[in-house]
């Protein structure tokens, strides 16, 4: 999706992404482009196959020139996550470690907590074809799997960290699910509903609706049930109950 906008504070920052000897750049650059996505800019390299710098990865990372040119080359895992307080390895292989296995929504929830205390966090994302080594998931405090189809779970490089970043921001991100536009009025309080319901109810009792009497709760509670699921907003309310008054009006003789 489109959707750059460079007028905008940038989010940086974040757990540290390792990748374990990638193969290609341009799958590095995908990978930059996935973490600057969701804010992280920490990219670190082991043994990566081609030189790096590499100038093919410059087009897939989308301009995410931070992460590319912040880019750091170790010689082994360990080196790279030294410095980390906290490594979480990602496979969707099963292990014969004991280790915690967490989804990447809990891991990352727990790497934010950990980096409010201060504590630095890393994530070890594995080789294109192999995925991590027994020795690169030694390093690791708990293993990231992440939900798939048993039956197809090969990730690529970059979607794997894409699942990874969108759970990070996501654990930090107060945004309501449900939002609306700058405007809107407010969503509609539980007297204003009863209103609407009385009002409504009111008019169809009139118009012989809510007939025989048995059956008027019944009809009342699925009639209020439509519309408490709709989420309505205060203005929603006001005109659906002038709605109701228009309709219940007298009409004129000669008007349709």
């Amino acid at each position: 999706m489109a959707g750059t906008d460079r007028t905008k504070e940038a989010v940086l920052g974040g757990p540290a992404i390792v990748l374990v000897e990638p193969q290609m750049g341009e799958n590095i650059g995908a990978a930059a482009r996935a973490m600057l996505n969701f804010g992280l800019t920490d990219m670190r390299l082991v043994r990566p196959r081609d030189p790096w710098p590499n100038e093919k990865a410059r087009a897939p990372a989308s301009r995410a020139d931070v992460v590319i040119d912040g880019a750091r080359v170790y010689r082994r895992t360990a080196e790279a996550v030294a410095d980390l307080h906290h490594v979480y390895a990602t496979t969707a292989r099963p292990r014969d470690m004991l280790k915690p296995v967490l989804t990447p929504r809990a891991a990352m929830e727990t790497a934010r907590r950990h980096v409010a205390m201060g504590e630095s966090c890393g994530i070890l994302f594995g080789r294109e074809k192999s995925g991590l080594h027994n020795e690169d998931v030694a390093v690791s405090e708990a293993v990231v799997a992440v939900p798939v189809n048993p039956a197809f779970a090969s990730l690529n490089l970059a979607q794997a960290v894409l699942i990874l970043g969108y759970e990070w921001f996501l654990a930090g991100d107060d945004t309501p699910d449900h939002d609306f536009p700058r405007g809107a009025t407010r969503r509609a309080n539980h007297g204003e509903l009863m209103g609407l319901f009385d009002h409504l109810e009111r008019e169809l009792d009139a118009g012989g609706f809510l007939y025989p009497p048995e059956k008027r709760p019944a009809m009342v509670r699925n009639i209020r049930n439509v519309f408490s699921r709709a989420g309505l907003m205060e203005q929603e309310v006001r005109t659906l109950r002038g709605i109701i008054s228009a309709l219940t009006k007298p009409r004129n003789r000669g008007n349709p």
